[in-house]
């Protein structure tokens, strides 16, 4: 985070505070749910920054996911009940929580995951006036 914070340095303070919640939703969602706590186990992360974007890729070891077997997260959730994932929470036995992606996706302006859903990509585009000078 430290790394990235620096990278996203002379991005508006909104933004890199935005951008930097996203990376680190994603970033605890991949220790947990795809290397378990297991500090034997790589989370793999890449930044990228140009003068349009910046893009984070953030590679987890496990099994990976699909969206529509997420009912207990509150992406899952349909309009009419948006605090369905609350429940399924609850009858899993699992922590409170569940707003990980929704939160992340809300954060940058795209979030592009893997076929698997073990890897993905956060991309934040750069507002012209805080580019920095790629020459």
């Amino acid at each position: 985070m430290t790394f990235a914070k620096e990278l996203s340095a002379q991005l508006p303070e909104d933004t890199q505070h935005e951008t930097m919640q996203g990376l680190r939703e994603i970033l605890l969602n991949a220790m947990e749910h795809g290397a378990a706590f297991n500090p034997e186990q790589v989370v793999e992360v890449t930044a990228v920054r140009t003068g349009r974007a910046l893009v984070f890729y953030v590679r987890d070891p496990g099994a990976g996911f699909r969206r529509e077997a997420l009912t207990h997260a509150a992406i899952a959730n349909p309009a009419r009940d948006p605090a369905a994932h609350i429940v399924q929470r609850q009858e899993q036995g699992m922590r409170a929580g569940g707003f990980g992606l929704l939160l992340a996706g809300g954060t940058v302006d795209e979030l592009i995951y893997s076929e698997i859903g073990n890897e993905v990509l956060l991309i934040k585009y750069v507002d012209s006036a805080s580019r920095i000078n790629m020459a």
